[in-house]
């Protein structure tokens, strides 16, 4: 199964410092997560991530139905990325790079997703253009929510 890959870059009007506390915080990924998802943290988390720590969430992508998905943070280079790997969830691959770098008086985000659907060869092209819409609804919402955050 080949990889897809989702890229967005966004340019947010806030420090590094401030933007590095907000995404350093499992907690806040619910903030910048569309409500139809019913995203919610299911386990205890501490105020700020480090390598090898493990998140539990329950996300309810298709029709309200409960998917639980857990995270290993893998890589931390404060302030200027991290990663996270599924290691249990909806996904065969989830890898998701966050890349900060400060640029004209401000924080430009890049986000660079690769993904693996959990399907054959066969189903993949009927599911995969469904999941690639969901996860442009996704990143498009947070992108919004982050717009109004760091005005």
């Amino acid at each position: 199964m080949k990889a897809q890959k989702l890229e967005r870059i966004q340019f947010m009007n806030v420090t590094a410092e401030k933007a590095w506390d907000f995404f350093s915080s499992p907690m806040n990924l619910a903030e910048i997560t569309p409500p139809w998802l019913d995203f919610r943290v299911m386990s205890e988390v501490p105020e700020k991530m480090y390598e090898g720590m493990m998140v539990q969430y329950k996300v309810h992508p298709l029709a309200g139905l409960p998917i639980w998905w857990v995270t290993e943070i893998t890589h931390v280079n404060e302030p200027y990325f991290f990663v996270d790997e599924q290691r249990k969830g909806p996904y065969r691959l989830w890898h998701h790079e966050h890349h900060f770098k400060e640029q004209d008086g401000g924080v430009l985000m890049t986000d660079i997703v690769h993904y693996i659907l959990p399907l054959s060869a066969i189903s993949q092209p009927f599911i995969g253009w469904y999941v690639a819409r969901k996860l442009d609804a996704i990143f498009d919402y947070r992108a919004n929510m982050l717009k109004h955050l760091f005005l």
